[in-house]
Formats: structure tokens, C-alpha cells, sequence
């Protein structure tokens, strides 16, 4: 030190004694003038530093000393003046011996004897800057700084908190020989304040964590990784930014990092798919630079896939940037363990967790590439798990994992595993979740790959325990999602298994309960045929009509109610319109063996009301070719009228009514000549009247339009014999309780008696007619006018056929004095025909 120096820092000191000694005074305000004073004469008055070097050693002891002062002005003061003297000096560390001891008594101890906070950050501060400027003089001690950072790191102040952290930051890289061995118990501190609710404290806890992390032992990793992998779930971006920076300085400089990579490669992968670009970007990076170092050391090893293996797979997905080498050769090297805790986390109670899981999924199989066949099954499990989460991103997230799954793993191995899931599903809750799964990865493979296996899947799916066990909607769309995609993927080589792509998607229909999946299916027909050059859905059916039969021939011995055949049949009948009249007879087998008596009634319904609607425009469906009615006979003598056989109960009531819906539709639909119906008029009458007498009002209501259909079909051809057994059920339905039953009876008998004809001697059948009169006169009193006018136009009619005989029962009736006004308009009508035989009427 020079003289000149020593001579000035003496004049320094002495200039000072005296506010030395004040320091020792009991008054406060005496002791911060005398701080102050100090400060003024030092720190303030610009002195070179190597006096201030001097003086700073003469002052320590009395300035530390000052550090205890009851007065926080005086503690402030003090705490200024040193950290100014160890900003300034030439050499900080000789205060050490002094500084540490004391600032570890007020700042370390289990109490912070320190109440103010603001003070508590002062003097933290002033030790962050005794670190940078003191350095690896530090070392000594090590236990102090351990035992200050571990109390300040959980203090209550935000801002102490950020400012202890920076300083082991700072400290641990400037003693990192020396730093491991008391690294450990920084932990449990900085564990304790990560989740802190402000973020830039949370920020500074994890870039605290990574150094302490980095110039440790290593053996303490395990216990920050979960706190660290929280944190990729903060709301702020910084924070998940500092996370990501933390990880991938570990990856590339922790010396122990080989022993985490299982651990550490999740988590900088998940923050490739963070929202934030700036994230996804620094993640990207550090993960290229991760790839490359490992790639240089590791370098002997991968030489040959280096030299040979530099092109991307055939048919890798496109758009799609192929990872390094390097990165690829680090998770398929880590994939046996990082895949059971993608299988554990997947199903996580947190949906963040199950998204980012499901995203760091379909990073990883990218990866891997066709490494992943050898965790073909624990991998399934986990799709098959997701698939069915309530999260819509986990769904679409592990579904575009099944799809890099089918990219990169050959269909041969994957249909395997498959297939055997989807016919023996994995889940009873969730039956449909190998579908899902199946169709997202047939949606990866390539069609040159998939057409040798494509009669393998296709027959799999038309399997009657695949599609038609279950009848949920989400197992309907699934199953038509992997027909979809068989016919995008393969297009025109589908048409070998046509066949059996139909046969689902007709079941798909036959089951759906809503009406947009059922319009998706016809769709999925509709593309079918186009991918063959047909040119309409008939066509398909038309192909493939006589094999649609025989796969439903083949169980309709056990169909019941609850049989999806039915309903299939049901489908192909009315989709295939004109086309199914060219297969009648396979058609009649068919209905004849479900339409027994003795087949379940509700199953019977269902034809019934189905062929109803067929015959009722039976030139567009059943009798397109003018086959039916070749089979019409048959088909009335041994399917309808043995259903319209009377038997006790409601329900075979039922049965005679769907029955006799379908008659009605045979008559109207012209499927049956009146020449036939006229043959089997004796087998036919006895069943319909005998329905007139139901207590269905439907039934009786479908009977009598039955019998106005068969009078306006054949009527003029029946015998008189047969005439007469029809009116008398026709007369007692005018009394019917139903308004419209009661219509359609008169508008049958004005049909019976419009349709006698010569061959009915009104004088032989003469009682027929009187009773006719006599009950039909009774209604013109009917309360209903619209009855009364009805009555009174077939009256008109019957005048034509012996008008005697009414002229006679309509003047008895006058007599009586009912219906007056009905009754003349009678006789003068009677009056107005030309003149008649004039016998009387038979008794």
C-alpha cells in the first residue's frame, strides 16, 4: 500500500473516531448521525480503493456490531455502508472471516432474527454480491451460506425469496467442487417454495432447482422431477419456459444424465407441444442439441444406421419433419421404461395431465418408428384406456398415436394383437374402444400394405359377434369409422370384400337408434358403390341380393324380437326398392319360415307392418318383374291367413292386426289379380269377417276396408251365397263405437249392393234384402247427419235392386213416424224409377 494511501486512510479514520465512538451510545438518534456520518466519510466521498480497502477493515468489526441495533434505521444504515465497502475493495474476501459468521447468526439460524424484510433482502442481497465478488474464496464457508440459503429460500418475503435464490444460482457455480457436497439440502427448501403463487418467484425456485440439481450429487433428481413436471402445467409461459430450459441443460450437461434420461426426455418433450411458440421452439432446440451430443458420443455405436439408415421409412407421414438420429435412437432406447408411466399417467385423475400424457404419446411412437413393435401390447392397453376418456383432446390426441402406430408397425403384427381385441373386446364397458383404435390405425397404413390383409379385416368385422353384439352408439360409429376408412385407404380393391362391408353397414343401420348415424351408413353404401363404378346402391344390392337372403335364411329359425335379422331385413328390403322383385322366391322362403304362427309375435309384427309398406307399392318393389304375382297365392294361403287365426290375448291380437294391414296393402297394391283373389275368396272371407267382430278398433277398422276392397275387386264376380254371409257382419258394425269404422262399413255395403248383378234373383234373396232395409232404415235417425246422408245413398241403391220390398219398409217406417223427411225423399225417388214388378214381397 502506498504512503500516500496509508497517510489518507489515516486522515479518514481519524476524521471519523469520533462517530465510532457514538456508535456505543445509548440514544438512537445519536448512533444513525453518527452511521450516517460514517457512511458520508466513505462510501460517499469517492476514495480510491485501496484506502477504502483500509478503512473497511478498521470499520467491519463496529459496523457488524451495528447489525444487532434495536433501531431498524441504524441496521439499514449499516447494511448499506458494507455492502457499498464490498462492492468497492480490492479484496472483499478479507471480510469474510468476520462477515460470514455474523450474517449466518442473523440470517441462518432456525429463527431470522431479522424481523424487517426489507432489511432481510438488504442483507441478502449483500450477500449475492459478496458471492459474485468474492467467488471460490468462499468455499470455507460452505456450511454458512448452506445454513443462511435454507432459511431465506422459505422466507416469508416474495422478494427475499427471488434474491436467495439467484444467490445459489450464483453460488453453487462459483464453488461447484465444493457446492456438491451440501447441494442436497437445498432441496427440500426449494421444493417447499416452487409452487409459490407468484410466478416469477416459481421461476426463480426452478432455475435455483436446475443449478443445485446440475453441481450436486445427482442423487436428488428423483425428488424434484415431479415438482418440476407440475410446473409444465403452470399458467404462466415463463415458468414453463424456465422448466424446459432447467431439463434441457441437465440433458446436456448433468454428469449423470445417462441414469435420467428415462426421466428427463418426457418432460422436454411435452414442452414441444406447449401452447406458447416461443416454448416449442427453445424445447425443439435443446432437443436437437440433446440428439447430436448424444449422437457424438455414443458415435461407435450407431455407426452403421449413421452410414446406411438416412432415409425416412416408405410411406412416413407427410408434412411431417423426421427427428435425428440421435433423438430417435434416445427414445427407443428409453421406450421399455417411459412406456408404463405414459400407461399410468394416461388415466390420471387431472385432465391436464391425460392431455399432455396423450400428446407426449404420439411424440414418442414418432420416435420410436418401427421400435415400437416390441411394445405392440402395453401400448394397445394404453390406447385402449384413452379412447374411452371423457376429454375430447386425450381422445384425438391417442388416436393420432394409433394412426403413427399403423405408419410405422406392419398391419401383419398389429392385426394380430388386434383383431383378437375387437371380436373379444377388452373392456365390457367399453366394448367399442378396439374399433377406435383399429380404424385410426388402418387410417395410417398404406393401401399396398393393407390389401393382402384386407378379406382378413373386413371378414372380422361382419363377424355377428362384432356387428351386432351391442347396440351402443359409439360402438355403431366406430364400427362404420373402420369401414370408412377401408374404403378410403383401399378404394377400388374393396370390391372383394363388398359383400361383407355391406353386410355392416346394413347392420349398422338395422341397429342405429339415430337417424344421422343411419344416414352416415347409407352414405358408407353409397361410396361403396362408387369405389366399384356402380352406378346406384340397387346395383350393389342387386350384386349381392342372393347372398344378403342366405346369410338371413341361415339363422331365422332363431329369430326373435330382439334379433337385429329382422331388422337387417328390413334395410335391405327398402333400400334395395325395384331389385328385390327379382328374388321373390328366395324372398317367400324366407317370410314363410319367420312368419309362422309359432314365431315371436312381435317379430312377426315387424314383417308384417314391413311388407305392408312394400305392397302397397308393389310395382316399384315386390312386383317390379311381375314375379309376385306368381307367388301371391302362396304367399296369402300360407303366411297371412294362418296369422289371422283367432287365438286368446292381446298380443296375438296384435298380430292379427299387423296381419291384416298387410292384407289390406296386398289388396290395394294390385300384387294380387282379381282372378286369384277370387279363387281363394272361400279360404280368405271367413278370416276377415270373422275379424269384424275384434275387439281392436284398428282390427275391425282394417277388416271392413278389407271387405269394401275385396267387393270392389271381385264383388260382381262372388255367388249370391257369398254375398249374403258378407252384409250381416258389415250391418252390425253401423252400431260400432268408432265414427270411422261405422263410415267404412256403409261405404262397404253400398259396394255390396252396387255389385249385384244379374245372377242375384232379388225374390229368392228377398229376406237378405228386407233385413238389409229394415237395420239400415233404422240409421237414418242416427244422431250423426253425415250417417243419415250416407244411409240415405245407399237406400237409393238398394231401390234398384227391389224397390218394392223398400217402398214397403220405408211406408212402415213413415208410419211410424221416423225419419219423416228421409222417408218421402225415399219414396219419391222409388216413385221416379221406371216401372217394376208389382209383387209382393215374400213374407
Amino acid at each position: 500500500m502506498a504512503a500516500g494511501d496509508e497517510h489518507a486512510a489515516s486522515e479518514v479514520l481519524r476524521g471519523i473516531a469520533r462517530h465510532l465512538n457514538c456508535l456505543n451510545e445509548d440514544n438512537k438518534a445519536t448512533r444513525k448521525r453518527a452511521l450516517e456520518q460514517i457512511k458520508r466519510e466513505t462510501v460517499d466521498k469517492g476514495l480510491s480503493s485501496s484506502v477504502l480497502q483500509e478503512v473497511f477493515s478498521a470499520l467491519l468489526k463496529p459496523l457488524l456490531k451495528c447489525l444487532t441495533d434495536p433501531m431498524e434505521r441504524c441496521r439499514e444504515t449499516t447494511i448499506a455502508v458494507i455492502t457499498e465497502f464490498i462492492r468497492c475493495v480490492p479484496k472483499p474476501e478479507e471480510s469474510l472471516p468476520y462477515l460470514m459468521p455474523c450474517l449466518a447468526q442473523r440470517l441462518g439460524e432456525k429463527e431470522i432474527l431479522e424481523p424487517a424484510e426489507e432489511l432481510r433482502l438488504s442483507a441478502v442481497e449483500m450477500l449475492t454480491l459478496t458471492v459474485e465478488v468474492c467467488g471460490k474464496h468462499l468455499a470455507p464457508y460452505l456450511n454458512e451460506m448452506i445454513n443462511i440459503l435454507q432459511r431465506t429460500i422459505v422466507d416469508p418475503f416474495p422478494d427475499v425469496k427471488r434474491e436467495s435464490c439467484k444467490c445459489t444460482l450464483k453460488f453453487a457455480k462459483c464453488v461447484p467442487e465444493h457446492f456438491h457436497m451440501q447441494a442436497e439440502s437445498l432441496v427440500k427448501p426449494l421444493m417447499q417454495t416452487i409452487a409459490h403463487q407468484h410466478s416469477r418467484v416459481r421461476v426463480s425456485v426452478i432455475e435455483a432447482t436446475g443449478a443445485v440439481i446440475q453441481h450436486g450429487t445427482g442423487k436428488n433428481v428423483d425428488d424434484v422431477l415431479s415438482h418440476l413436471a407440475q410446473r409444465l402445467f403452470d399458467d404462466s409461459p415463463q415458468v414453463r419456459k424456465a422448466v424446459t430450459a432447467v431439463v434441457g441443460d441437465w440433458l446436456l450437461h448433468m454428469r449423470d444424465r445417462y441414469s435420467y434420461f428415462h426421466k428427463l426426455i418426457p418432460i422436454l418433450l411435452s414442452s414441444i407441444d406447449d401452447e406458447i411458440p416461443e416454448i416449442r421452439l427453445l424445447a425443439a432446440d435443446l432437443w436437437r442439441q440433446v440428439g447430436t451430443q448424444w449422437e457424438k458420443e455414443n458415435e461407435d455405436d450407431i455407426k452403421d444406421k449413421m452410414d446406411f439408415l438416412l432415409t425416412p421409412p416408405p410411406f412416413y407421414p407427410p408434412g411431417v419433419e423426421r427427428p435425428g438420429l440421435g433423438c430417435r435412437e434416445l427414445v427407443m432406447r428409453n421406450l421399455g421404461r417411459l412406456v408404463p408411466a405414459i400407461t399410468h399417467d394416461v388415466t390420471d385423475w387431472l385432465v391436464p395431465t391425460r392431455v399432455r400424457t396423450s400428446q407426449l404419446l404420439s411424440l414418442l411412437l414418432l420416435h420410436a418408428e418401427d421400435h415400437s413393435i416390441q411394445h405392440m401390447q402395453p401400448l394397445l392397453a394404453t390406447l385402449y384406456r384413452a379412447c374411452t376418456d371423457t376429454e375430447r383432446d386425450v381422445v384425438s390426441n391417442c388416436l393420432a398415436a394409433a394412426k403413427l402406430l399403423g405408419t410405422f408397425v406392419p398391419p401383419a403384427v398389429f392385426l394380430k394383437l388386434l383383431l383378437d381385441h375387437v371380436t373379444t373386446p377388452y373392456s365390457s364397458s367399453h366394448p367399442w374402444a378396439p374399433l377406435m383404435v383399429l380404424a385410426a390405425m388402418l387410417g395410417g397404413c398404406s393401401k399396398p400394405l393393407l390389401k393382402p390383409h384386407l378379406e382378413q379385416i373386413a371378414n372380422t368385422l361382419a363377424q355377428p359377434d362384432v356387428c351386432q353384439e351391442y347396440q351402443q352408439v359409439m360402438y355403431l360409429e366406430q364400427l362404420l369409422a373402420c369401414v370408412d376408412v377401408l374404403l378410403c385407404q383401399c378404394e377400388s380393391d374393396c370390391g372383394s370384400v363388398s359383400l361383407q362391408l355391406l353386410q355392416v353397414l346394413v347392420t349398422v343401420q338395422s341397429l342405429s337408434t339415430e337417424a344421422n348415424l343411419s344416414e352416415k351408413a347409407l352414405q358408407s353404401v353409397q361410396c361403396l358403390c362408387k369405389v366399384q363404378g356402380l352406378d346406384s346402391v340397387m346395383e350393389i344390392y342387386r350384386q349381392h341380393m342372393g347372398q344378403l337372403l342366405d346369410w338371413l335364411s341361415a339363422s331365422v329359425n332363431t329369430w326373435s324380437s330382439y334379433s337385429p335379422q329382422r331388422l337387417q331385413l328390413h334395410i335391405i328390403v327398402i333400400q334395395s326398392g325395384p331389385v328385390i322383385g327379382e328374388f321373390v322366391s328366395q324372398l317367400m322362403l324366407l317370410l314363410r319360415s319367420c312368419l309362422q304362427p309359432d314365431k315371436d309375435p312381435e317379430m312377426r309384427m315387424s314383417t308384417f307392418t314391413m311388407l305392408a309398406k312394400l305392397l302397397l307399392d308393389a310395382a316399384n318393389t315386390l312386383d317390379s318383374q311381375g314375379h309376385f304375382s306368381g307367388v301371391s297365392e302362396k304367399f296369402l294361403c300360407d303366411v297371412l291367413l294362418p296369422n289371422l287365426v283367432w287365438h286368446a290375448g292381446r298380443t296375438a291380437a296384435a298380430v292379427r292386426t299387423s296381419a291384416l294391414s298387410c292384407l289390406l296393402a296386398l289388396l290395394h297394391g294390385g300384387a294380387i289379380t282379381p282372378g286369384q283373389l277370387l279363387c281363394l275368396e272361400e279360404k280368405l272371407s271367413p278370416h276377415v269377417l270373422s275379424a269384424l267382430e275384434e275387439d281392436s278398433q284398428m282390427s275391425r277398422l282394417l277388416a271392413c276396408r278389407s271387405v269394401s276392397t275385396i267387393l270392389r275387386l271381385i264383388g260382381t264376380s262372388l255367388h249370391p251365397e257369398a254375398l249374403n254371409k258378407i252384409y250381416p257382419g258389415l250391418l252390425k258394425r253401423l252400431d260400432d263405437s268408432s265414427e270411422e269404422v261405422r263410415g267404412v262399413a256403409l261405404q262397404a255395403l253400398g259396394h255390396w249392393l252396387s255389385n249385384l248383378t244379374k245372377d242375384y234373383n232379388p225374390e229368392l234373396c228377398a229376406p237378405h234384402l228386407q233385413l238389409l232395409f229394415q237395420q239400415l232404415l233404422l240409421h237414418l235417425d242416427d244422431p250423426n247427419a253425415s250417417v243419415q246422408e250416407q244411409v240415405l245413398e245407399i237406400l237409393k241403391k238398394g231401390s234398384l235392386v227391389h224397390p218394392v220390398l223398400l217402398r214397403r219398409e220405408v211406408e212402415a217406417v213413415r208410419d211410424k213416424q221416423r225419419s219423416p223427411l228421409y222417408c218421402d225423399q225415399l219414396l219419391q225417388h222409388i216413385s221416379s224409377l221406371p216401372t217394376e214388378s208389382t209383387a209382393d214381397c215374400p213374407e
